[in-house]
């Protein structure tokens, strides 16, 4: 099996990508509600979730550089939405918590793992 190449995976390079040219490139004027409030959170999942497992892998806590499984996906998922949209918004006076946000989380955590579990 090959080695999972973690940043250098293309969904999390691609993921980091789009979400710069998000931030900086596209001018706010330009941005609709998708845009503007949604994608962001849809990279999450690909974009994070790699550096999170080479992390675990250097300090022992993942056994294997295999491609992230749907435990894992689903894992960080649900700690990600419950630390974003619920402890946040206690925490932080600017942070809000949003359902649509973990619609949006889920939706990039759907197509990821797709992409991996089939590549």
């Amino acid at each position: 099996m090959k080695k999972f190449g973690y940043a250098r995976d293309p969904v999390c390079a691609i993921a980091c990508a789009c979400y710069a040219m998000n931030r900086w490139l596209v001018p706010f004027a330009l941005k609709g509600l998708f845009l503007r409030g949604y994608f962001a959170d849809c990279l999450l999942i690909p974009a994070a979730l790699p550096l999170m497992l080479w992390i675990q892998r250097r300090l022992g806590l993942r056994t294997d550089d295999k491609r992230p499984r749907w435990g894992e996906i689903s894992l960080h998922l649900a700690v990600w939405s419950v630390a974003a949209e619920v402890v946040a918004p206690h925490l932080f006076s600017r942070a809000t918590g949003d359902p649509w946000d973990i619609v949006a989380y889920t939706g990039g955590a759907l197509l990821s793992g797709l992409i991996w579990q089939l590549t």
